[in-house]
């Protein structure tokens, strides 16, 4: 995983801008299958609270989230 990806597209949670899984996939310059493997590590190893809202075809967190890169 790399920690680049993973900061740009908390921001992008943050902001509620990812979009659909193949726009997001463009915006962070990854394929769509990958795309799935680090929402996947984020909600499994980083307790992400990820979810796609259908209505809006958009990822974003589902309650407040701060994730902490510092040692």
């Amino acid at each position: 995983m790399d920690i680049r990806i993973i900061i740009k597209l908390d921001e992008l949670l943050k902001a509620e801008r990812t979009g659909n899984p193949k726009e997001l996939s463009y915006k962070l310059g990854i394929s769509e299958r990958t795309v799935f493997n680090y929402i996947s590590f984020m909600k499994t190893e980083l307790n992400a609270p990820i979810i796609f809202n259908t209505q809006l075809k958009n990822y974003c967190y589902d309650r407040d989230c701060e994730l902490c890169f510092k040692g």
